[in-house]
């Protein structure tokens, strides 16, 4: 019987192997993926299609996603000055961000009303139009 400990690290060992590539770049995939090919052909080409879904083939820089994003903006940089402009500047980004998104749903709104009056009074001539046939 394999204790829990050992299970909850076999179960985290693909996601340690691919940081650990993905700290290397580009060419430590490549290399996994040659050497895959070289053991057992199915295993290279698994992570060769591994890194086409996820496009780190592609991508200029090999680093993850969720390692270059992680915690970026929260960093402190040591000048209290600067941190507390950063924070200053990000807040009111966000806030920006928040204004810009009410004004565009504003605008949908806008633009629904008019869409959907346009139908009613389009509708509303072609119904006094079979009234005023009937009539004459």
């Amino acid at each position: 019987m394999i204790p829990a400990t050992a299970r909850a690290g076999l179960a985290s060992w693909p996601a340690r192997a691919e940081a650990w590539l993905d700290d290397r770049g580009r060419p430590a995939w490549i290399a996994a993926m040659v050497v895959g090919f070289i053991v057992f052909w199915p295993a290279g080409l698994a992570i060769l299609a591994y890194m086409i879904w996820s496009k780190r083939m592609f991508n200029r820089s090999c680093r993850s996603r969720r390692s270059m994003s992680r915690n970026v903006a929260w960093n402190s940089s040591g000048n209290v000055a600067f941190d507390a402009y950063k924070a200053d500047t990000l807040r009111r980004l966000e806030e920006e961000q928040i204004a810009f998104e009410s004004f565009l749903q504003r605008l949908r709104e806008a633009k629904d009303k008019k869409e959907f009056d346009a139908f009613m009074d389009e509708r509303a001539r072609t119904s006094d139009k079979p009234a005023a046939d009937a009539d004459a």
